[in-house]
């Protein structure tokens, strides 16, 4: 019996349907990864396939510091917490390692001489100076070299009649040791004595060479040179003051205190020389 030619032949009766179903599943599975996009939007309908989805490349991982540069800054991130601390107590059992600790290792004193005074202070007087010295160089600026100090400086100087130099006539007293005359000589001003409690450096400016130059040096600041020259000033002051004629008075007024206490009723206390 002869078929009609607009319809195709059937298949035999050994074609398989499932795996006709399968060849087109690997068709379309084939087709998903030469082609971009899900294979899922391409698959037929009512028609499963295995299709593997595309992973995304992984992540490339950021470079960290290397070890030996992490392991010491973490350290000493932890020990300027410590110190930290420390420093304004944070933790109070926490011993805090800038404390400072005065040793005195200093000698013994040592008694060199005793020197017999016969020496009668009779007025002190109080001084006070300011030191303003300026050493600065010829040909070149002063923040180069050159210093500039203020030095304020205390001190005193005694006044004082020298009893040792009272001769056997310094003293002439009555048949009736009613009457006495004592004849006294000028009183003398003492040295300066520096009160270095009292005394400091106000303010200070130093070129760059005076800088490294007393960093090297024992006496930063040249103090000895200011000390000398306080010392110097208080001295000539004292010079032009009544502190010698305040102490003549009060020793003429401490020996006739003194001679009356001993009975003599007439008492005649003058300086001379």
């Amino acid at each position: 019996m002869a078929l009609p030619r607009n319809r195709r032949p059937l298949r035999g009766a050994d074609h398989d349907p499932d795996t006709s179903a399968a060849d087109e599943a690997t068709a379309v599975e084939d087709k998903a990864r030469r082609s971009p996009g899900t294979a899922e939007d391409r698959a037929p309908e009512g028609r499963s396939a295995r299709v593997q989805e595309r992973e995304p490349a992984p992540a490339r991982a950021r470079r960290g510091l290397p070890w030996y540069l992490s392991l010491p800054i973490t350290l000493a991130a932890i020990l300027a917490v410590f110190l930290a601390a420390a420093r304004f107590d944070l933790l109070p059992g926490l011993p805090n390692p800038f404390a400072e600790r005065k040793v005195d290792r200093s000698q013994p004193v040592l008694l060199k001489s005793i020197q017999d005074m016969s020496r009668y202070t009779g007025a002190t007087g109080n001084f006070q100076v300011i030191i303003d010295l300026d050493n600065d160089a010829k040909f070149l600026p002063s923040q180069l070299l050159g210093n500039r100090t203020l030095y304020v400086a205390a001190g005193t100087v005694g006044a004082y009649t020298d009893l040792g130099k009272l001769g056997a006539d310094a003293v002439t007293v009555s048949a009736d040791r009613s009457s006495v005359q004592l004849r006294l000589p000028h009183a003398q001003l003492d040295d300066t004595a520096l009160d270095v409690k009292r005394s400091y450096v106000y303010s200070q400016q130093r070129g760059l060479f005076d800088r490294i130059g007393d960093f090297f040096s024992g006496n930063p600041g040249n103090l000895q040179q200011l000390e000398v020259l306080a010392t110097e000033k208080i001295q000539t002051a004292a010079k032009d003051t009544v502190l010698t004629a305040t102490a003549e008075t009060n020793t003429r007024t401490m020996f006739v205190g003194l001679l009356r206490s001993l009975g003599f009723t007439t008492v005649d206390v003058t300086v001379v020389g």
